[in-house]
């Protein structure tokens, strides 16, 4: 009897153990079937934008903005040269735009255009850093290209035209290599660097410098403009990239904004109905390039977020979808302006793709 007992015990055992390793293999060919990637078909290219991915009205927005562009654009010298008298009468660009050792020297009140009770007495230490000379020639540039970073851009092939200007404005420290060449070039004259960048990308300049003036190289000897009294918060980081820039020798040539020539700028574009807490780096380059330039062409400026010709989806940026802070730029009301413009034969707006050998 004990016997038979014991037998039963292990049959028992033995079927246990078997049920075991059949759950064990099933645990783990489930496992398995959960990391492997389901077959899926290649994503589809889509040659237009179903109805649900425009942007709200922008379908009658964009056909009337395409209603005015569509004209054969003729620069009109008169209309020209009323706007650039009227726009250099009221903000003296051309001396102000950028502070100097000679416009403004040691002794001297800045108020910061961005905080109006805000002054700052320039120090001797302060004043080694504004530029030692007039930044720019004593004639006019013929053509310059104002270079926005706006995603029409992308794939547009406008590097060749943009690089065949006199003189290139770009804004904001824009990536111009690995690929981006063809379409947005890399010749440069003048670049901006809001100091917000420098806070993210280089973490305000407080610790290794040298990815900042590495970062610089592809913008050759060109001068780079800061705001460095907009607001309080930007003197300091502004000085420190002029010290880094001076530290490491490298060739591009840091100076500062006037706030007395942005102020001026924000009251002249108020004055033409663009009602905006602040101006964007774009609509402050433009309207300096039309005191500098005979013919000023701008690129990438384009504040929809569907392509003009075609309705495709478009990035914020030609480098990225980080979006514009709208509670301080008015960027279709700017774009607006600017339209007007390009309709007035004072300027010239670029939307699209780029046709070989058209300038």
């Amino acid at each position: 009897m004990r016997g038979q007992l014991l037998k039963t015990l292990i049959s028992l055992m033995i079927t246990l153990l078997c049920v075991g390793s059949l759950l064990t293999s099933l645990s783990w060919y489930k496992l398995n079937s959960n990391n492997v990637e389901p077959h899926r078909p290649p994503p589809q290219k889509k040659s237009a934008p179903q109805p649900s991915d425009l942007c709200k009205g922008c379908r009658e927005v964009i056909d009337k903005v395409l209603t005015r562009y569509s004209q054969t654009w003729k620069k009109q010298e008169d209309n020209y040269q009323k706007f650039r008298s009227q726009l250099s009468g009221k903000c003296h660009g051309f001396d102000k735009a950028i502070i100097t050792q000679a416009n403004t020297p040691v002794g001297s009140k800045v108020v910061y255009d961005g905080e109006k009770k805000r002054s700052l007495q320039v120090s001797p230490e302060i004043f080694s850093t504004f530029a030692k000379e007039h930044p720019f020639p004593n004639k006019t540039w013929e053509t310059c290209a104002v270079v926005g970073n706006g995603g029409i851009l992308s794939d547009s092939g406008c590097g060749k035209m943009i690089d065949s200007a006199q003189f290139v404005i770009r804004c904001n420290l824009p990536p111009l290599e690995n690929g981006y060449e063809e379409h947005v070039g890399v010749k440069t004259g003048l670049v901006t660097a809001n100091p917000s960048i420098l806070l993210e990308k280089f973490g305000a300049l407080m610790g290794r410098r040298r990815p900042f003036v590495e970062s610089l190289r592809i913008y050759s000897n060109s001068l780079l403009l800061l705001p460095a009294f907009s607001f309080g918060h930007n003197t300091p980081v502004s000085l420190r990239a002029a010290y880094t820039i001076e530290d490491f020798e490298s060739p591009i040539r840091p100076v500062f904004f006037n706030p007395e020539y942005l102020q001026s700028l924000a009251l002249f574009w108020r004055s033409q109905g663009l009602r905006a807490p602040r101006l964007s780096s774009g609509i402050i380059m433009a309207s300096l390039a039309l005191e500098l330039c005979d013919d000023v062409h701008l690129y990438g400026f384009w504040p929809f977020s569907n392509h003009p010709h075609g309705l495709h989806t478009l990035t914020n940026h030609y480098y990225d979808d980080r979006q514009t802070k709208v509670k301080f730029h008015a960027m279709p009301a700017e774009f607006d302006l600017l339209l007007r413009l390009h309709s007035q034969g004072v300027l010239r707006l670029h939307l699209g793709d780029c046709q070989p050998g058209k300038k």
